[in-house]
């Protein structure tokens, strides 16, 4: 993740929704990085992560909109609050 800017979690899923959701963020000009621990434990040779889930993250200063987005997009994988 780059050091110049601070990201937050907004979501974690499948790949294809990640990569729908970050389509969506770029849309509304929101900076999207992706973290997949499960393939980067398995480059290096350890056990990390789930299968199939990777985490989205956004600059702090479009978390609220990116988790809006996010929300509309994939109510089901959010708990109620």
């Amino acid at each position: 993740m780059d050091t110049d800017q601070s990201y937050k979690h907004v979501y974690t899923g499948a790949e294809t929704n990640i990569q729908y959701l970050q389509e969506l963020f770029e849309k509304e000009g929101i900076s999207s990085r992706v973290r997949n621990d499960f393939d980067s434990g398995l480059r290096a040779g350890f056990g990390g992560g789930l299968p199939g889930q990777v985490l989205l993250f956004v600059v702090k200063d479009h978390y609220d909109e990116a988790l809006k987005i996010a929300r509309e997009t994939f109510p089901k994988d959010f708990k109620d609050e």
